[in-house]
């Protein structure tokens, strides 16, 4: 298990810089120039001269060779030192600790929606296998498979919209100053990310315990007459649900980067909101240290568990 760990550890770090690396060509590969972006203004209608245009370029360090700019950045992302924002002028890990903790927040909320709703369900539709409450629990699970995420938050704010006069909060209240009111703010859209996360989890919840339910241990306790929620509670779904927990994980660092359209389409100002409005401003130091920091989650995420896995399943040893 340690020389697993080390090895892992020892790619996380080569699988990092080439995400860095990837990035960072790709911002300066795609059109638009950040100086004429923060020069034309928001509407594009701003005037400004070529030596206006050269000065900002100076300023901001975009006339220098490509490759010191990458190994300044990578040197600052080392540090914790993101740099400025291009367009807003402050700190980019000022705006990452604004806009960080909304997402998250936002991303716990969907997977706990996702777990205490889908596993459940799956758990109904296994023991109660070609019935007609499986063909509804799977036709649900199908459904959220099939429906992209944006489709679904749409979906809810037009019904919600129309049937109930609820439009998106225009404000955001932290979990910490008021939890009521956050949960609140957050629970139509944490329900529209984790639909699909829900899909996946019911799927393969009931695929897990369909298959520990035909072990001869279960089979046994079946015989000896114990009640039908002994046998699955105690027996069968502790061994089901190893793979959902490692879904589970996996699935954290998916709902983070999921976040972007939801917030967007709910105006929460979290990392995705500000991701997508560095896009198309060419702010490069937010975009690249955002995603870096969403990589970074994912790898670390990972590498938990598939520890946490074979810590919960000691028949598990890693060659």
């Amino acid at each position: 298990m340690q020389a697993y760990v080390m090895r892992r550890i020892v790619l996380f770090f080569p699988t990092l810089l080439l995400v860095s690396l990837v990035i960072f060509v790709i911002m300066r590969i795609i059109p638009g120039d950040p100086a004429v972006a923060i020069l034309a203004g928001p509407a594009g209608e701003g005037s400004y001269s070529q030596e206006d245009l050269q000065a900002l370029r100076d300023k901001l360090g975009l006339d220098r060779p490509l490759p010191l700019q990458y190994a300044e950045w990578l040197w600052g992302m080392a540090r914790l030192d993101m740099g400025d924002s291009l367009v807003l002028g402050r700190p980019v890990i000022d705006e990452l600790k604004m806009r960080f903790p909304v997402t998250l927040q936002l991303a716990l909320l969907a997977l706990f929606f996702a777990v205490v709703i889908g596993v459940p369900i799956g758990v109904l539709a296994a023991i109660r296998q070609d019935t007609w409450l499986d063909y509804i629990c799977r036709g649900f699970a199908i459904l959220g498979l099939a429906m992209p995420t944006f489709w679904v938050a749409l979906l809810l704010i037009l019904i919600l919209s129309v049937w109930f006069s609820w439009f998106p909060p225009l404000g955001f209240v932290h979990m910490w100053e008021n939890p009521l009111v956050s949960i609140q703010q957050l629970f139509w859209p944490a329900l529209a990310l984790g639909f699909h996360s829900n899909g996946v989890k019911l799927r393969l919840t009931r695929g897990q315990l369909l298959e520990v339910l035909r072990e001869d241990y279960v089979r046994t306790a079946w015989a000896k007459g114990l009640p039908e929620r002994v046998v699955v509670v105690r027996h069968a779904l502790r061994n089901a649900l190893l793979p959902v927990v490692t879904v589970i994980g996996l699935q954290l660092a998916v709902l983070l980067g999921g976040t972007v359209l939801i917030e967007n389409i709910f105006a929460l100002p979290g990392m995705g909101r500000s991701l997508i409005n560095a896009v198309y401003n060419r702010d490069f130091p937010i975009v690249q240290s955002f995603i870096m920091i969403l990589a970074v989650i994912h790898l670390s995420l990972n590498l938990v568990v598939d520890v946490a896995y074979g810590w919960l399943d000691p028949r598990i040893r890693y060659s």
